[in-house]
């Protein structure tokens, strides 16, 4: 059980290069990973179960505890992702389903991985465990209403079945999650060590077969996609990280806040965009899997480094 756990571990600090292996199989391999795509629903179900497991209820504490804090970046992370994001798509006259793709991620909740990366920056994980669970609940009613807001002018949005889906989607695991948690007590670390293979297999899967449904679509602007999904995650990370400063909070929970705020649940943002519409709006989620893991990665380092130099 030992070295189950440990590999675990190891396949969770690696997900970037998994990502990336994913992507390029589904490139090279398009007929085949595209027929995944009748997937990509069930397994975000499961890895959102995945997430309520790992949750308590005292996680949602945070909010009464410091309401300022989690207000603010739950602030930050539905005002300034989505905003960038369509500033992006004009600035860089993108293709409307790609368009559609970009705003779409940023208007999803914040990503479980981003806990991981607050922990590795030497960040308030509290606060991030907190923020992500909030806006994930949140994500029902405010993706879909973001989404028409920033994109109804690009493609029709159905507020009401995306509201439903979403729930299906993510609330209803996460609640079910939860519930197995408190049932199963301690007894439940052991699906907890096994859950960093569960989620980087199934975001692994996602993000190949979106690749594959969306090889053309690579192939004609694949690098304005990365272009614009990486200055969307980095200019998330800037703000995030002024905004926190500005408002006086310290060191520990500007990194937790810039955090949440870059990284968004790309997983969802590629269920509703395969669920929607084309296969290319999921392109922007997909590349945002690979980016964001490297980025986070990137920005603890040199919040450790920095920290060591200091």
């Amino acid at each position: 059980m030992q070295a189950i756990v440990k590999a675990s571990q190891w396949i969770g600090k690696t997900f970037a290069i998994w990502a990336l292996v994913s992507a390029i199989l589904g490139f090279i391999f398009p007929e085949f990973f595209a027929s995944l795509s009748k997937f990509i629903v069930p397994i975000l179900g499961i890895i959102m179960f995945g997430m309520g497991i790992t949750l308590k209820t005292s996680d949602f504490a945070e909010i009464v505890k410091r309401p300022k804090l989690v207000v603010v970046g739950l602030l930050a992370q539905f005002t300034l992702m989505p905003l960038i994001a369509y500033l992006l798509t004009v600035i860089f006259h993108l293709d409307p389903l790609v368009a559609v793709g970009l705003i779409l991620v940023g208007c999803c909740p914040g990503g479980t991985s981003s806990n991981v990366i607050t922990f590795l920056a030497k960040g308030d994980v509290a606060l991030s465990v907190s923020i992500t669970a909030i806006s994930t609940l949140l994500a029902p009613i405010l993706t879909p209403i973001l989404l028409k807001v920033f994109a109804g002018q690009l493609i029709e949005i159905d507020l009401a079945s995306m509201m439903i889906s979403i729930t299906k989607m993510v609330i209803i695991p996460i609640i079910l999650g939860l519930l197995f948690n408190k049932l199963l007590g301690k007894k439940v670390q052991i699906a907890n060590d096994i859950l960093p293979i569960v989620s980087v297999v199934g975001i692994a899967i996602i993000i190949a077969a979106v690749v594959a449904a969306s090889r053309e679509t690579i192939l004609t602007s694949g690098v304005l996609v990365f272009i614009v999904v990486a200055l969307h995650n980095c200019i998330g990370y800037t703000l995030g990280y002024l905004i926190a400063r500005i408002s006086g909070f310290s060191e520990a929970q500007r990194r937790a806040i810039m955090v949440e705020v870059g990284m968004q649940n790309s997983g969802l943002g590629a269920a509703l965009a395969a669920t929607y519409f084309n296969p290319a709006a999921s392109l922007p989620s997909a590349v945002f899997s690979v980016w964001h893991n490297f980025s986070g990665a990137l920005v603890a380092n040199f919040f450790v480094g920095r920290d060591k130099a200091k």
